[in-house]
Parts: C-alpha cells; sequence; structure tokens
C-alpha cells in the first residue's frame, strides 16, 4: 500500500516534458524524398516513373526539333522572297543613279541631236528611286542605318534632277551656265546620293550573308536532344531485358525506329540545305554589282571630262583610278578578272566578251583624250557619245555594260535557285518531326504499360 502511495506522488509530482515542435517544412521534403525512393526501389514505380521521365523528353525533343526545322525553313524562304530581291533592287537603284549621272552627262554632250532613247533612260533611272527605297524600308524597319541612307536619297534625288534640268535648259539655249549646273549635280551624285546608295546597299547585302550563314548553322541542341534521347531509349530496352527476359519490347522499339528515321530524314535534309546554301554565292553578286557601278561611274568620269571643256583633270583621274579597279594597269586584271574566276553556265557566256570590249572601250577613251587635248573638240565629243561614229567609245561601252548586266542577272538567277533548292529540302519536315515524336511516345507509352499490367 506504502510503495502504490509512493509511485502515485512521484507520478503526480514529476512533470510530463512536452514533445519539441517539429518544423512544418521539413516533413513533406522527407516524405517526398522517401516517396520517389520507395517508388524507384519498386519495380511498377521504376517503370512509371522511366515512363513519365521518356515521355517528357520525347515533348521536349518535338518542341525543339519542330521549332528548329521550321525556323530554318521560314528563315531560307524568307531569304529567297525578300531579303534577296530587297538587296536586288536595292543594287538596282545604285546602278541606276550612276547610269543617271553617265546618261545626263552623254544628253548634255548631244544637246539638240540627244535621242529621245537616251533621255528615257535617264528619267526611268531616276524613277527608280522612290519605289526602292520604300522596299528597303519596309524589308529593314527599324534599322536607324537604313532610314539614315533612305532619307538622303530621297531629299537629294529630286535636288540632283533639278540641277540636271537646269544644266539642259541652259545647255539648248547656248548658254555656258549649263556645264556648271551639270558639274554641280556630279558633285552632288558623287558626295551624298551615290555614297549613300551604297552603304544602303552594302546594308541589305550584309543581311542576305547573314540568313545565309544562319541557315548553314547546325542544329547542335536539336541533335543533342535527339542523340540524349536514342541513348534513353536504349538504356530503358536493354533494362527491360535483363529486368523481364525479354529481348524485344514492340512499343520501345517502335518509339526507336521513329526518331532513327527523323535523324536519317533530318540528316539528309540538313545536309541538302546546308550543301545548297552554300552553292549559293552572294560574294559574286556583289562583285559582278560593283564592277558595273564601276564601269558606271568611268563613263561618266570619262563624259564630264569633255563638259568641263579644258578643266576636267580631276574627271580624268578619278577616270583612270576606276578603270584601274576594274580591268587593272594591263586592262585584263582587276574586279573584272576576279568575276570571271571559278564563273560557269551563263555567266561565263555573259562574261566572255568583257575583257575584249573593256580594252575596245579604253583604247577609245585616249583617242578621244587625244583629239580634245588636240583642239578638236567636236570631233571627240562625236566619238564619245555617238555610236555610229568612228571609233567611238559609246558601242564598247555599251557592250561591256551589256555584259555585265547579264552575268548579274545570271548570278542572281543562281543564287536565288540555290537558295530555293535549300528551303524545298526542308519540305515537311516540320510535320514530320511532330508525327515522328508523337508516334515515339505512343511506343513509349505502348511499350512500359504492358509491363506494367503485369503487376495487377
Amino acid at each position: 500500500m506504502a510503495i502504490t502511495v509512493q509511485r502515485a506522488v512521484e507520478d503526480v509530482s514529476s512533470p510530463t516534458v512536452p514533445a519539441s515542435p517539429v518544423s512544418p517544412s521539413r516533413p513533406p521534403r522527407v516524405r517526398r524524398r522517401n516517396a520517389l525512393t520507395r517508388a524507384w526501389g519498386w519495380t511498377p514505380g521504376r517503370l512509371a516513373l522511366i515512363m513519365a521521365g521518356l515521355l517528357g523528353l520525347m515533348a521536349v525533343l518535338g518542341f525543339v526539333t519542330v521549332t528548329t526545322a521550321n525556323t530554318k525553313s521560314d528563315a531560307t524562304w524568307e531569304l529567297a522572297e525578300q531579303h534577296e530581291p530587297t538587296a536586288a533592287d536595292v543594287q538596282r537603284l545604285y546602278r541606276a543613279l550612276s547610269e543617271a549621272d553617265a546618261t545626263a552627262a552623254s544628253t548634255f554632250l548631244a544637246a539638240q541631236n540627244a535621242s529621245i532613247e537616251l533621255r528615257k533612260r535617264y528619267e526611268d533611272d531616276i524613277a527608280v528611286a522612290g519605289p526602292t527605297i520604300g522596299l528597303a524600308a519596309v524589308d529593314r524597319a527599324g534599322d536607324p542605318r537604313v532610314a539614315r541612307e533612305i532619307e538622303v536619297i530621297g531629299r537629294q534625288v529630286p535636288v540632283y534632277a533639278g540641277l540636271v534640268e537646269a544644266a539642259r535648259a541652259n545647255n539648248l539655249q547656248g548658254l555656258p551656265i549649263g556645264a556648271a549646273y551639270l558639274r554641280e549635280a556630279s558633285h552632288l551624285m558623287r558626295t551624298e546620293i551615290l555614297p549613300a546608295a551604297e552603304r544602303l546597299y552594302d546594308i541589305q547585302t550584309e543581311r542576305v550573308a547573314q540568313e545565309r550563314d544562319d541557315a548553314m548553322r547546325f542544329p547542335y541542341l536539336a541533335a543533342g536532344l535527339l542523340l540524349i534521347t536514342l541513348i534513353a531509349l536504349v538504356a530503358t530496352q536493354i533494362y527491360l531485358w535483363r529486368s523481364f527476359g525479354r529481348r524485344l519490347n514492340v512499343g520501345m522499339l517502335i518509339a526507336t525506329g521513329a526518331l532513327v528515321v527523323g535523324l536519317i530524314w533530318s540528316s539528309v535534309a540538313f545536309v541538302l540545305h546546308a550543301s545548297n546554301a552554300q552553292s549559293a554565292e552572294p560574294e559574286r553578286v556583289a562583285a559582278l554589282a560593283q564592277a558595273r557601278i564601276t564601269a558606271l561611274q568611268a563613263r561618266a568620269n570619262e563624259l564630264l571630262t569633255l563638259v568641263a571643256r579644258g578643266n576636267g583633270a580631276q574627271y580624268e583621274e578619278q577616270f583612270d583610278k576606276l578603270t584601274t579597279e576594274l580591268a587593272g594597269k594591263d586592262g585584263s586584271s582587276g574586279t573584272l578578272a576576279t568575276a570571271r574566276e571559278g564563273a560557269e553556265g551563263e555567266v561565263a557566256a555573259a562574261l566572255a566578251n568583257t575583257a575584249g570590249a573593256t580594252r575596245s572601250w579604253l583604247e577609245g577613251y585616249r583617242e578621244v583624250r587625244e583629239l580634245d587635248n588636240n583642239g578638236r573638240y567636236d570631233e571627240a565629243v562625236e566619238r564619245a557619245v555617238t555610236e555610229g561614229a568612228t571609233g567611238s567609245t559609246a558601242p564598247a561601252f555599251a557592250q561591256l555594260d551589256a555584259g555585265l548586266e547579264r552575268a548579274l542577272a545570271a548570278s542572281r538567277d543562281q543564287f536565288v535557285d540555290d537558295i530555293v533548292a535549300a528551303a524545298r529540302s526542308l519540305t515537311l519536315l516540320t510535320t514530320g518531326w511532330a508525327v515522328l515524336t508523337v508516334v515515339a511516345a505512343g511506343g513509349v507509352a505502348y511499350g512500359l504499360r504492358q509491363r506494367l499490367r503485369e503487376y495487377r
């Protein structure tokens, strides 16, 4: 009895120590970790985790491959249908303005004898400016460099045209001030308008080259994900074989086969795409365009030397500089020779006679300068601007310009054909990858569900 009372007293006197509070944030993490561990340690749970991981990997792979194929296809078509045509239009503007400068000088020298065709050519060249700068503005909207050059061209071309008209009107009246107006117009063209057109063309060709390089870039992310997914599928099949003693799993084989088909298809498509894009040579188009513009500027200097009537030393100097750049000091090198190197087909045929035409033009120029320096100005003008005159430089230059124009058109057509072929090599690849990843995901789900059903 005494012992019982003593124990009761001890129980009352010894307070109960409450349990220390447990942080509410730790048990969920522990439970989750334990749940994953328990699932991985249990064969059905391991199969479910593997299936979830593979399906997630398939979803990421499908998104990346479809996006990559679609981006490359769209960029290549934009290059062929928008950026390259705009670059060609800007180059045409640059060429037209250079030709307008030369044609204005020819018209001035011919005066009353200027043909309607010559006058119309000048007007057509000036008319090119408006539509072309509008296309360039649309293609490179938001680029401040484009806006700046367009503003210069749009503002100064009407001023140039006004000066040319003033020169023509005064020249028809026999007033010597007409030559001063023409020289002022040519100075404006050479110092402001043509440099702006050249910079605009450089911006556009830079865009074309950049788009072409982007189209040729290897899709590292898509290729890496595809390789990882294939490795994961093979590893899963090895695991199933070792765990269940079955060498073949139909669903996993379907998934692997779908991705292998995608790998082969993509490899062939991207190799063809890169090969065709590599064949496209924007550098040759740019070189031919520059050669033609150089020739036109040299022709303008040839004629302006006569307009200056004894005060054209600066134009003679500029002519020598430009023709040296075009054909070299020997008449058979320079940018023309560079353009002919490696040229094939229509481009080579168009350039075949340019060397001879250049030599004839330069020889005729020297004869014109000799006539002018000896006081035979009228004969010099006739040889420079009249195509039917004996020893005229006009037919030789016309032959050179026509050859460069044909070569440039053929080179541009070849560039566009190569880019279009590159774009077509990616036909249906976007849709194909969307279908293949769905098939692969279905195969994974089917193959692993078959094993999971064995535990029900």
